[in-house]
């Protein structure tokens, strides 16, 4: 008689029901996918009979705290100045893991997607600046410069399997590299009058949160709360409140406790000293040895994982699906009244559409090939020079940081206006290039002979 393979616990109910949610938010595209959706719900809302109550509602007060001992802003401020400082803080992980154990660990690995990412934010930077130095929209440089690595990652996803993994590896960290700019853009461009007591206490708050990591504090709790003090002391300092994000996310530990062959015979022990606590007609509820072990177990897990990556999981969903789509929610919605002509062709407009899909990818191709030609970098193993152009062009996808910057950069409605208008309808013409650009690289390198 064949042996009946051991069964995990029955789903219930609910899981059942939610399956089919969960199963699409592990796939890579669906984080992009729902951000398309609600770009379209936003320009949708801001176009229609109810266009009105799309302004009054992100133009809402709100107040967190009492009247008298509380912050209030505008909902929409808060979505870009508190919740983007959640995105912020997960790209700061990233960003950390990445220098500590990713693709930008060494100089050598990180010397083609750090090419590549200074290119394509040169290049389209110089492009605006080429058609409004000098005038209303000289503030806008640093709004091409930037990629969504969401959008750009989701179209990646969508042509499937056949996409090279070193091209998927390239393309992100590109985007890592590409958010540090960003960030480094933001922090010292786009910065306000400064007030130096809340720059004091904002580096006050980031020592202590320092010599926590050092003193071995891994319980998220006390970088929560001091980093919310970081974020309100960054936000009254005159730098952009995101930055905190981003600070906080340095800070966060990354080493484990114990090293996987620990674990391994600890946790081999615990589950020993389960099942010699087994009892017959006993359950776990009145079983203080299995209680016990399974305690141990968890202590175990627990110290065998880096606070930073379990964060970074954690929250990735709530910023892919919450966050992210909210911003695009309350600023892509773009009210595309009169000729919209004249719009395209403002050189606010013209020069982030061209810095998005010629800056970009011929920034980043050009200076990708001259780190190899220099012998400063490598070419990704299986990617052709026609797929790291075609990537390049996925980097054109600027949206989320795009707007953003572009939300820093203009205060007043009409050149704010032209701005959104050259994001959307360049990264709409980037990401589209790409993806036909990617099918012919990879079409060509199928057919290819081996070898070549």
């Amino acid at each position: 008689m064949a042996a009946v393979a051991p069964t995990g616990p029955e789903r219930t109910l609910a899981e059942r029901a939610f399956q089919p949610f969960q199963q699409f938010a592990h796939k890579a595209s669906a984080g992009g996918i729902v951000l398309l959706a609600c770009t379209v719900l936003a320009l949708f809302w801001a176009n229609s009979p109810w266009a009105a109550g799309y302004d009054h509602l992100w133009e809402q007060p709100v107040t967190i705290g009492s009247p008298s001992f509380g912050l209030t802003l505008s909902l929409h401020h808060w979505i870009n100045d508190g919740l983007m400082a959640v995105f912020f803080f997960v790209v700061g992980l990233e960003i950390k893991r990445e220098f500590l154990v990713g693709e930008l660990a060494s100089a050598r690995q990180a010397a083609f997607p750090m090419a590549g990412a200074l290119g394509g934010m040169i290049g389209p930077a110089l492009l605006y600046v080429s058609l409004n130095a000098g005038g209303p929209g000289s503030q806008g440089w640093g709004i091409p410069m930037a990629t969504d690595i969401a959008f750009a990652l989701g179209v990646l996803a969508l042509l499937g399997s056949r996409v090279p993994p070193a091209l998927k590896v390239f393309l992100a960290a590109l985007a890592i590299v590409d958010d540090i700019g960003a960030v480094l853009v933001i922090a010292l461009f786009y910065t306000g009058e400064l007030s130096w007591a809340a720059l004091g206490w904002a580096g006050a708050i980031l020592g202590v949160l320092a010599l926590g990591n050092g003193a071995g504090v891994r319980h998220p709790a006390p970088y929560a709360l001091l980093g919310l003090g970081l974020w309100v002391a960054v936000l009254q300092s005159g730098v952009h409140a995101t930055v905190a994000g981003v600070l906080v996310a340095l800070t966060i530990p990354a080493r484990t406790r114990i090293d996987p062959d620990q674990f391994r015979r600890s946790a081999s022990r615990a589950l020993e000293e389960f099942e010699k606590g087994s009892r017959p007609g006993e359950t776990l509820l009145t079983n203080a040895a299995q209680q016990a072990a399974l305690q141990d177990i968890e202590r175990l897990s627990e110290a065998a994982q880096a606070p930073l990556l379990k964060l970074e999981d954690k929250l990735h969903g709530i910023v892919a699906f919450g966050i992210m789509p909210l911003f695009a929610l309350a600023n892509a919605g773009v009210r595309l009244e009169g000729p919209l002509g004249e719009v395209i062709t403002d050189p606010i407009s013209l020069g982030i559409m061209l810095g998005l899909v010629l800056g970009k990818p011929l920034g980043i191709t050009l200076l990708a090939w001259l780190a190899v030609r220099l012998g400063l970098a490598d070419r990704p193993a299986g990617a052709s020079w026609l797929a790291v152009h075609a990537v390049s062009w996925l980097a054109g996808i600027g949206f989320t940081m795009s707007l953003f910057i572009a939300g820093l950069a203009f205060a007043s409605e009409g050149p704010l206006l032209a701005a959104k208008v050259g994001v959307l309808g360049g990264s709409l013409a980037a990401g589209l290039v790409g993806a036909v650009l990617l099918r012919l690289a990879i079409s060509r390198q199928r057919g290819a002979p081996a070898g070549t």
